[in-house]
């Protein structure tokens, strides 16, 4: 038996680019017509668990409601806070703090910003979630709409990678990354079928 579980980052929000975190921003016209044309045709999925933050789960309900597939959203999925970084651009981050900005990135765990969530306290949160999600399943095909932050942290929980090197992983808007849970008695094998593509 297998689990698949689809991963699948919000849209664009409105606002553009910037180091959103917590804020709960809506999704922008665009972010709406790429979540949309992602998933458009397609509905093999048995369940969606979404994060709470509106910029994923509006378009959740939307997906549940068209194909009358069941939904629940997770405050556990919901990304990272990055405290007084959250509503800033890079290019302001780099223009006010140009070493701290570098420093986060060159050593996350023990750079965090200002008033932001711990690299590992946001591992344990993202970690936890999955591990709930992963357990009470068994060959089930889910879509998880989430953000970039928790798509990191579970592909390197998949991957067995450090950490630190969560940030070398790309996750573009509304792109899907498929991981495959395998049952093998007592075990769980996740493998990463695929990354940041489309169905």
């Amino acid at each position: 038996m297998a689990l698949v579980i689809d991963l699948m980052r919000h849209g664009e929000p409105q606002g553009g680019m910037r180091y959103r975190g917590q804020l709960d921003d809506p999704l922008s016209e665009l972010g709406w017509k790429q979540m949309r044309c992602a998933t458009e045709n397609k509905q093999p999925w048995q369940k969606i668990v979404s994060s709470t933050l509106i910029r994923c789960a509006d378009f959740a309900k939307e997906l549940s409601d068209k194909h009358a597939i069941s939904l629940q959203c997770d405050a556990g999925f919901i990304e990272i806070g990055f405290g007084d970084w959250e509503g800033k651009t890079a290019n302001e981050l780099e223009q006010q703090n140009k070493k701290e900005f570098y420093a986060f990135y060159d050593d996350p765990i023990n750079n965090t910003p200002a008033n932001a969530e711990p690299l590992l306290a946001f591992q344990r949160r993202i970690q936890k979630a999955w591990q709930t999600l992963v357990q009470s399943h068994t060959d089930n095909h889910i879509l998880l709409i989430a953000h970039a932050g928790v798509i990191r942290v579970i592909l390197a929980e998949v991957l067995a990678m450090p950490l630190e090197a969560m940030f070398r992983i790309q996750v573009p808007y509304a792109a899907i990354s498929r991981v495959v849970i395998h049952n093998e008695g007592p075990r769980l094998y996740p493998q990463l079928q695929f990354h940041a593509a489309s169905l």
